[in-house]
């Protein structure tokens, strides 16, 4: 069974190519995100919601580091993802993943926008 890091990675370059249902199969079906101090979205079809509008354009990761331990992998880096106006902005992020029978069960995500890019 491949390891909850490799998962993720392979979560996440399928997100940065734009395809969401390769993401998604990477989820359990009552995947759980909680976007701390924002939203939380229950269940796979309202993540595939909220991708279809977050993630119209693929956003840009740079994974910093990531850390297993047990059933948790932590994400820690930076992401650029276009904002409600429409403009690309950075943010910095923490991801908190629980991992159950190797696919993706629970989010908790710190995300703190940074700043705006210009041009790009």
């Amino acid at each position: 069974m491949e390891n909850n890091i490799a998962i993720l990675e392979k979560a996440n370059a399928a997100i940065s190519q734009g395809d969401h249902e390769g993401f998604l199969a990477y989820c359990t079906d009552d995947t759980e995100w909680t976007f701390v101090g924002d939203l939380t979205l229950r269940g796979k079809e309202a993540v595939r919601q909220w991708m279809a509008t977050a993630y119209e354009e693929p956003p840009k990761f740079n994974v910093e580091n990531l850390i297993a331990g047990g059933d948790y992998v932590t994400a820690l880096g930076t992401i650029r993802l276009k904002d409600e106006a429409g403009k690309e902005a950075d943010y910095s992020y923490c991801d908190v993943w629980q991992f159950r029978d190797g696919k993706m069960a629970e989010l908790k995500a710190f995300v703190i926008r940074t700043g705006t890019s210009n041009g790009a």
